[in-house]
Order: C-alpha cells, then structure tokens, then sequence
C-alpha cells in the first residue's frame, strides 16, 4: 500500500509572490456593475498579469505564489506595505522580476501544453526563493522526505475493486447514523473554539448549518469578528481590515463549489448528489498510519474533489479540494479527527483542521445542538460593525 504523502496536491505556479502590486484601495480603474463579482484590476491598483479574475481566486494565486517560494507577503512587497495596504502597490525589483518569469511560464504552457497550468513556478523552486539547478546527493541516497504528488487525479485502481465509490459513501453514511437518521437532520447549531496559523491563542467560534447546504462560520477573533458563509448560493469571507485587504470578499467559482461540498461533510447523503464520475482510487495511508480508501469526483463546475475514508471505521477522515487559477491549481484540505453524536443518532464532525496555500486554521466544536431554529439571517451576506 503506497502512502497518502505519495500522492495528493496539486503543483504550483510560475512567478515570485509580489506579482500582484496591488493596495487595498480602488483603483482607478472602471467600477464593476451593481452586484457583479469585481475582477482584481477593478479592486487592486497596478496590477498588471493577473487581471480578469475574481479577488478571491486573485488572493488564493498569491497563497499558491508564497507557497510555491517559501515567503511571506512582506518578503515581495515594500517593507512599508506590512502597516499600509496601499503599499502593495509599489513596484520593487522582485516584483518585476515575478512578472517577467510568469510570462515566461505562461509560454512555456502555451507552447508545449496546450495553454495548461503544467509547470509552475513550483516546478522549479519547491519552497525556495532560489531554484536549485543541481541533484541532491542527500535527496538520493538518503531518507526521502514527506511529499504530496503535483497532479491531483489520484490513480485508478487496477482490476477488480473491493468496493465501488458508491459504496464507499453509503459506507460513511451508515457510519454516521445511516440514511433515516439523517433524513431526520434539518440543521446543526454548535460552539467551540477556533485557532489560525500564526494566532497566540484560541478564539470563540460559532457555526450553523442546515441541511439544504446553509452554513456560516463565526469566529471571534481578537482583531473583531471573521465571517465564512455561504447562502446554499452565493458565499462571502468577511472580517477586520487587518486580516484582509478588502473587508468583505465574495466566493466564486471552483472555490464557491469546493465550500459547499465541505458543507456537505455533515450532510452526507448530498455528497453523491454533488460530485459526478466517481471512481476508486488504490488504497493510501494517512500521516498517523491510518489507512484509507479513496474516492474522487468532481463538481458540475469542475472542481476536483478526493475523498478520504478510514479503511476500519468507513468514516471520512480527509477531504481535498483543487480550483483552477492562473498560475495552477489551488489546494485546500480538510482533517476531520472527530465526530460526536448528536440528538437522533447522528455522528457529526466536531474536530477538523483546514489548511490551504496561504493559511490553516484548526475547530473545536464543544457544544452541538441537532434541529434547533436557525434564523435565516444567519446565511445573509455579512455586515460587519
């Protein structure tokens, strides 16, 4: 059985991070049409690649960017820009460097793959601002370090399969309660705590979600309140203008579809509904030994989804998710350590871990009410104070 580290991620993209060059102010650039998702250059000052696409998918090139080079946002933009948004649209020498080598990239592709994402600037730098152009000795002879595959479709199992992806699911179902049981959930309303990356200390959170795939996450954060929500339509990341350049960013596309399969984790009779041309995939283990079988579909929109289920306990113990961008696919993944039985029977997740290319954050649910009244008011764009 090959390990998990073998085989999931996707690779990353071609530039160094400061490709963005973009404050936090309006630029001045055309306003976009009442209720449209802005672009970046609509947002952003000077930016010059990564135009025409959404903020969110915009921010989530800079994480595939910083990830892909081992730095920070400071470490690309003007020391200045680590007090002041508007900063980061300053031109530097490393900036336009980025821009000159993601240009080279995007003809690499064009010219040898068809316009698609196949080298990356991780491709060559694997987390280093330097790209080594000489063969490891340590690297051969030695102990191979943990690492995750560049392409995000997991390998077909061979010949006959012990058990089909729909198996698999109705295997997870049943862990959790069963179809009936389920069919009795209408919503989960819970407390907890919630710990990011670089936080000192954890935070109060709260979560509510139904099962016509609502949910908004709550954190209580010291630099004021962080919003994650989603209508079962439309989804916004909101909080304080410390935390992000914008305070409220709408989510679209690929990524609006891989929330809403997250959200589907605690209804799971709608996984199936979600993702189309599954297929098994060989047998993994996890980083704690844990071995799982896999699953993997895709969305209506084309997000690629994996799902990771516990050999022994059928329960899913990891789902990852790839959106497309510019410069690669962008990965995010969920560890579900826990679930904890609720009124009727249901097992839901209460311990999770959530990592993506430019943060993690870690909950703890301690508190979860099953089919308790859940304001509609809820799932409304954010508003913050």
């Amino acid at each position: 059985m090959r390990s998990f580290r073998n085989r999931f991620f996707s690779g990353a993209t071609g530039a160094l991070m400061l490709v963005w060059g973009c404050g936090a102010t309006i630029s001045g650039s055309q306003a976009p049409a009442p209720n449209a998702v802005p672009m970046a250059e609509q947002v952003f000052k000077n930016v010059q690649i990564l135009r025409g696409i959404p903020v969110d998918q915009f921010m989530g090139t800079m994480g595939f960017l910083s990830a892909s080079l081992g730095l920070n946002c400071t470490d690309c933009h003007v020391d200045e820009s680590g007090s002041n948004w508007d900063r980061y649209a300053d031109d530097n020498d490393l900036k336009r460097t980025s821009r000159r080598m993601m240009a080279m990239v995007q003809m690499i592709n064009k010219a040898s793959f068809g316009g698609q994402p196949v080298v990356t600037c991780n491709t060559c730098h694997r987390g280093f601002r330097k790209p080594n152009v000489m063969p490891s000795l340590n690297q051969l002879y030695g102990s191979p370090g943990p690492d995750e595959p560049g392409d995000p479709f997991v390998a077909a199992a061979v010949g006959p399969v012990k058990d089909s992806p729909e198996a698999l699911l109705d295997r997870h179902v049943a862990a959790v309660g069963g179809t009936q049981r389920l069919a009795a959930l209408t919503g989960i309303s819970a407390k907890g705590t919630y710990i990011a990356f670089d936080d000192a200390e954890r935070s109060p959170v709260e979560l509510w979600t139904t099962a016509n795939g609502r949910r908004t996450v709550l954190a209580h954060v010291p630099a004021g309140d962080s919003y994650w929500t989603y209508d079962g339509t439309d989804g916004w990341i909101a909080g304080p203008p410390t935390d992000r350049p914008m305070p409220i960013i709408a989510v679209t596309g690929q990524e609006l579809e891989g929330l809403a399969t997250e959200i589907d984790v605690f209804f799971p009779t709608r996984l199936k509904q979600r993702l189309r041309n599954l297929r098994v995939g060989i047998p993994a283990v996890l980083e704690d030994d844990t071995e799982v079988n896999l699953v993997q579909g895709q969305t209506a929109g084309g997000t690629v989804v994996t799902l990771c289920f516990d050999a022994e306990t059928g329960l899913l113990r990891r789902l990852v998710r790839y959106a497309q961008s510019p410069v690669g696919r962008l990965v995010t993944r969920v560890d579900y350590t826990e679930y904890k039985e609720v009124a009727g029977g249901v097992r839901v997740p209460s311990k999770w871990t959530t990592a993506w290319l430019s943060g993690r954050t870690h909950y703890e649910l301690t508190e979860i009410v099953a089919n308790a009244p859940i304001d509609g008011a809820r799932f409304t764009k954010p508003t913050l104070k």
